[in-house]
């Protein structure tokens, strides 16, 4: 039809052949639906993230800001009513100290001044009773959690108020790197393989093979370490050398189980370099291993890297190989061939417990999640940055 271009309205509405066409956007119900739904995912997706950081946060502030009682092994040696501020305590015990809070009963109380076993006090604070106590009456001493003690500190004890977790994370270091030694060198293998070398009928066969290792619960990687890695390494070292429940069996486990991850998303990295720069290293007389290490890893870099990354942080938050191999006391220790608890692993021991809502060791799992939490956060964020800075584009 031919199209009338002398004869047009303020509306910018053509006249074609006597008719007239309008040209404003139509809304389309479909297309509004399917952006609605899609604006929706992505919404609640940020808003469950939020969700999650925000009861991390509140109860971790639980954690840091609750106070902690521990008998002090002294007692009330004469009686006192409810305005005496000023009395005397045993001479046995741990010491105490000025501006120390202190609890008699339900009461607390802060030490003023201190003469041999004579104490003064301001009593009634955080809003308790001021009442009369007999003598005999046990001294409890508050304390709180530190942010000093707990990111300095060694030894991870919540039923005693030990709450360094550093025994911790030197675990979940310890199982993840081991991890990455054996996952990182033979996925990247896998990947050139599968890329480079492999046949199209080699590759339909051996990548599925080798995804289905993902598809293995981690329960059953569990016990696979405990009952085959853990012998043969016993077998191999010594039963003096190796412990039944150590990390290093664990985080080779952990390698296996991350091997998929790391090969698939390799390969996928390696097969979208253009095939133009392969043909011009081998029309420059590059062998295939020349082409391959040379050529296309350091062109498929930003995808290699993204996928270390991701393995990583996946090694950092496995639960049940570690919980069920890598042993069930904290211990900071470098020998991979010892006992020692993970961030996720002590989480799922004192969780199957008899944990009461809101006591001192419930908020400190969520403390403890919030530091996973924070750390695969770096380590994505060290991904973004990475692919960013190496990322290839081809036109």
């Amino acid at each position: 039809m031919a199209i009338n271009v002398d004869t047009y309205r303020n509306d910018l509405s053509p006249v074609i052949e006597g008719e007239l066409v309008d040209l404003r956007k139509r809304p389309r119900i479909r297309e509004v639906i399917i952006q609605a739904f899609l604006f929706l995912c992505g919404a609640l997706s940020i808003l469950t993230t939020v969700g999650i950081v925000y009861e991390l946060g509140k109860e971790s502030a639980s954690f840091f800001t609750r106070q902690l009682w521990e008998n002090s092994n002294k007692e009330l040696v004469v009686d006192i009513d409810d305005r005496t501020t000023s009395f005397m305590v045993s001479e046995s015990g741990a010491q105490l100290q000025v501006s120390q809070t202190i609890r008699l009963h339900d009461e607390v109380m802060q030490i003023t001044a201190i003469d041999g076993t004579q104490i003064t006090v301001e009593r009634g604070l955080q809003k308790t009773e001021v009442v009369p106590h007999t003598s005999g009456a046990e001294i409890f001493t508050g304390d709180r959690v530190s942010l000093i003690e707990f990111f300095t500190h060694t030894e991870w004890e919540p039923q005693i108020g030990q709450f360094g977790i550093l025994s911790l994370v030197n675990a979940t270091l310890m199982t993840s790197i081991t991890a990455m030694l054996v996952a990182l060198p033979l996925g990247l293998s896998v990947a050139i393989y599968l890329s480079e070398y492999a046949s199209h009928r080699a590759r339909s066969v051996l990548k599925p093979i080798l995804e289905v290792l993902a598809g293995i619960p981690t329960v059953v990687y569990g016990y696979f370490a405990l009952t085959f890695m853990t012998p043969l390494l016993r077998a191999i070292l010594g039963r003096d050398v190796v412990e039944i429940y150590n990390t290093g069996s664990a985080g080779i486990v952990i390698g296996i189980l991350i091997l998929p991850l790391v090969s698939s998303m390799s390969e996928d990295a390696l097969t979208a370099v253009p095939r133009s720069l392969r043909e011009a290293a081998y029309g420059l007389g590059a062998t295939r291993l020349e082409t391959a290490v040379k050529i296309v890893v350091p062109a498929a870099l930003s995808g290699i890297a993204a996928a270390f990354i991701v393995a990583i942080s996946r090694a950092i938050g496995e639960t049940m190989i570690v919980a069920i191999a890598a042993g069930a006391g904290s211990a900071f220790t470098f020998n991979p061939f010892k006992g020692a608890e993970t961030m996720t692993g002590h989480i799922v021991r004192i969780s199957g417990g008899d944990l009461s809502y809101n006591s001192i060791d419930y908020n400190s799992i969520f403390a403890i999640g919030l530091m996973l939490f924070f750390m695969t956060l770096t380590l994505n964020i060290i991904s973004q940055r990475i692919v960013r800075r190496f990322r290839e584009v081809y036109e």
